[in-house]
């Protein structure tokens, strides 16, 4: 009698297989979405950082261009952006050509030492 009434009436509901199946394959695709989230925040982490980079290695070679003098040799600078400390090593050397100097700039966080942009450019020696 009990399956007579199951058949007219129709199945209705799911049985604890169908359930359990179900929520294994939303636990799949969440722990997929949240992977793939993961991995999307940490390569925005890293663009920023490197653009960040570029800001700071372009203004700093903007400021070498409009100084008066420049000299050759090795510096490390300090600077603050974007709630950040980072450090700037430059390395000022004679070019080829003798009217100019090159300028190598490389940029890491303050609390790492990876160099998250490396710039080269030239300035014009003043003591022609």
């Amino acid at each position: 009698m009990n399956n007579a009434r199951r058949q007219a009436a129709g199945c209705q509901g799911f049985t604890l297989l169908e359930v359990m199946i179900a929520l294994a394959i939303f636990a799949t695709l969440a722990a997929a979405v949240l992977s793939a989230s993961q991995f999307v925040l940490k390569q925005s982490a890293g663009l920023e950082d490197r653009l960040f980079g570029a800001w700071l290695a372009d203004n700093q070679l903007s400021e070498l261009r409009l100084q008066a003098v420049t000299t050759p040799g090795q510096q490390r600078l300090n600077r603050h952006l974007g709630r950040r400390d980072w450090i700037l090593q430059q390395r000022i050397a004679p070019a080829r050509d003798g009217r100019l100097l090159q300028a190598e700039i490389q940029v890491s966080r303050g609390d790492n030492s990876i160099v998250v942009h490396r710039t080269i450019g030239w300035i014009r020696s003043r003591h022609e």
